[in-house]
């Protein structure tokens, strides 16, 4: 870093009450703006996965039908999974609004805790840019490390746990000189995040977890990292009472972890590794700066646990590319080394920190920052095709530049729309309807009432397999219709569904309706 920034650094350390206060309105500023982005238009634009986008779509439907996540349906992710489209879609009114709605009051609450976290924790050059960089990677409705305008709102559980990550990571340094605060406040926020990624994606929140307990070993900071522990204790009891679902939920992500497979392979590992070594390779150059320069334990065992936990996470996500860890982490590195005294000797080796950080930031806030923009375009304008069923007609799937995505959704909402004339026909009263396929649109996209006891997702090899899956009489209990696809959306779930449950189907249902996409089902008068 140049002389004149660290002299800003420097007088941003002796006025630390002017830069709490502008830097944190700053941080809720832009949560505001990200939101409204979101919001405002009150629909969604998708480009790809728009089988995953019904899965959230369909949770929503049943919580305002009264079901409740892992007590009256089956889910490996959790309850806030479904709880935020829902909240989006009371919003909103509409199903089009419930996932950019319900995002949106995350970005907002992620703004807040960012704003007490980062603002009285690191000086505004590194911190700005990283609190945009976490709130971006939450607004984005795209899939981390895809091509910038590929719009989802897909696995957005993965970037709630990226951010809520990254927020817990600038906590391993301490309060800025003069910052104020307390511990009760720091407690609460780190709680809120653990808690957040433990009812989103169970993955992210043994990490978070993880983490607080190394916090516990810093004498500066174990006393509001022991509070947020029996925070969390007494989260976790209030929402147990409430909810119910706890054990439920346990025993969906053990049939789903045992269908998954066990602990990543060293080729998986190494797979990472490659697809992301430049950017292992700025974070490492970091690390080996701030542990020449400030030689210490803690640091070495703080950018070890950011780099092995991102890469664990990234191996079991849907995705290739973008170890979020490592940005958070590098900031937070960078945080130190400038706070560090250090020999005027050593001001060469600094400078390159800043530019090591920017490469590690800026690709990603500047890409996600791009497809929030179009998402908001397309879904001002009413851009691209409805999906064609009466529930998702505030949902439009639009045209990119990635070669058949487009295609292959319309082919899909084609068999949509043929399911959808069949069931208008042979539906007599408030039938309930089941899907052998990724997920079931109908509910949600007809305005049916959902069925009871069967899953919002199934996904073979990863939710279900041969051996461990539902049984069927639990599936199947209040489901009056069964639509087999021939072009399911994803032909081995599909495939397997049918082979799992063909006895089942066969005693118990009647084929009522062949189309050219579906064969339906109907239960017998027995």
């Amino acid at each position: 870093m140049t002389e004149t920034g660290r002299s800003v650094l420097a007088e941003s350390a002796s006025a630390p009450v002017l830069q709490l206060i502008w830097s944190r309105a700053l941080i809720v500023g832009m949560g505001c703006v990200l939101a409204g982005l979101l919001a405002l238009p009150g629909r969604t634009a998708t480009t790809k996965y728009v089988n995953d986008l019904f899965v959230f779509l369909d949770g929503a439907h049943r919580i305002a039908h009264g079901q409740v996540p892992n007590v009256d349906f089956h889910s490996s992710l959790g309850p806030l999974t479904f709880y935020l489209p829902a909240a989006g879609y009371g919003l909103s009114g509409n199903m089009g609004g419930a996932m950019p709605v319900g995002m949106a009051i995350l970005v907002l609450l992620l703004a807040v805790v960012a704003a007490e976290i980062v603002g009285r924790r690191m000086h505004w050059l590194v911190g700005l840019p990283l609190a945009m960089f976490l709130l971006l990677i939450a607004a984005a409705p795209a899939n981390p490390g895809e091509r910038v305008g590929e719009l989802t709102f897909a696995m957005f559980y993965n970037r709630v746990g990226w951010a809520a990550l990254g927020l817990l990571q600038v906590m391993y340094l301490p309060r800025l000189p003069g910052a104020g605060g307390s511990r009760g406040v720091d407690a609460a926020c780190a709680s809120f995040l653990v808690v957040l990624t433990l009812y989103t994606k169970i993955t992210y929140g043994v990490v978070a977890l993880a983490f607080l307990f190394f916090m516990l070993f810093d004498r500066r900071q174990v006393a509001w990292a022991a509070l947020a522990f029996g925070i969390i204790a007494a989260g976790i009891s209030v929402i147990e009472i409430a909810w119910r679902g706890g054990a439920n939920y346990l025993a969906d992500l053990s049939l789903a972890s045992i269908n998954s497979g066990g602990l990543p392979t060293l080729t998986a590992l190494s797979h990472v590794t490659r697809n992301n070594l430049a950017d292992l390779l700025a974070y490492l150059t970091i690390a080996v700066v701030l542990l020449i320069l400030t030689p210490s334990y803690r640091h070495l065992l703080f950018t070890g646990f950011c780099g092995a936990t991102g890469i664990l996470l990234i191996e079991q996500n849907f995705q290739i590319v973008g170890i979020l860890t490592l940005g958070a982490g590098a900031a937070v590195m960078t945080e130190s080394v400038f706070r560090a005294e250090l020999h005027s000797q050593y001001g060469k080796a600094r400078l390159a920190l800043p530019l090591l950080l920017a490469f590690l930031l800026l690709p990603g806030a500047v890409g996600n920052a791009g497809s929030l923009l179009i998402h908001s375009y397309y879904a001002v304008g009413s851009r691209g095709k409805p999906i064609p069923l009466p529930a998702f007609s505030e949902i439009r799937l639009v045209q990119m530049w990635s070669a058949g995505q487009y295609e292959y959704f319309e082919d899909y909402n084609r068999t949509l729309v043929d399911a959808a004339a069949a069931l208008s026909q042979i539906r007599t009263g408030d039938e309930r309807v089941a899907v052998l396929d990724f997920v079931n649109p109908f509910s949600a996209g007809l305005g049916l009432t959902p069925p009871v006891g069967d899953s919002v997702w199934y996904h073979w090899g990863r939710t279900l397999g041969p051996d461990y899956h539902p049984a069927a009489e639990e599936m199947f209990a209040e489901v009056d219709f069964i639509l087999d696809p021939k072009w399911p959306i994803e032909i081995w779930t599909g495939n397997g569904l049918r082979d799992l449950y063909a006895h089942y189907i066969a005693r118990h249902y009647e084929m009522v309706r062949e189309t050219a996409d579906w064969r339906i089902y109907r239960r017998r008068a027995s």
